[in-house]
């Protein structure tokens, strides 16, 4: 084979921090399956309907309602699946992350701190979200929401 012939694919180096990132802050609308996967991903448009739901249900719920449209509108499942992914993203290891998404980059991650610290900040907003969903749950249902 000679050099004309021998091409190296070389692919857009997919950065762990950036992917994180949009996980934590943007995870609701699938921003970091876009970013990893292009916008063939399935998965990532899920996260959209999701949140679109999310939103359509607490706009229902600001009149009369059924008790699963409370639900919807106290769970918001695709923030809360981005911020599990969050940690999915940050726990897995440079290799690892290499190995899947850049085979062909020509770099390597090296994340090191930076995805320690956005590690707690992703565990500290989403128990503060979930307990909130679960106090406002509660309140909602044992009190009529006489407390908010």
């Amino acid at each position: 084979m000679n050099a004309s012939t021998h091409t190296a694919v070389i692919s857009q180096h997919k950065s762990k921090i950036l992917a994180l990132l949009l996980a934590i802050f943007l995870g609701g609308t699938g921003a970091h399956r876009f970013y990893l996967y292009g916008k063939r991903d399935f998965l990532a448009w899920n996260y959209l309907l999701a949140l679109l739901l999310f939103i359509g249900a607490v706009i229902v719920a600001q009149g009369p309602h059924s008790w699963a449209i409370s639900v919807l509108a106290l769970f918001p499942i695709s923030i809360y699946i981005g911020l599990v992914e969050a940690l999915v993203i940050g726990l897995t290891p440079d290799e690892k992350w290499d190995a899947r998404f850049n085979p062909h980059s020509g770099q390597s991650t090296r994340s090191r701190w930076p995805v320690a610290v956005l590690l707690v900040l992703t565990f500290a907003i989403g128990i503060t979200a979930f307990l909130v969903s679960i106090s406002r749950a509660i309140d909602l249902f044992l009190t009529g929401g006489a407390f908010g």
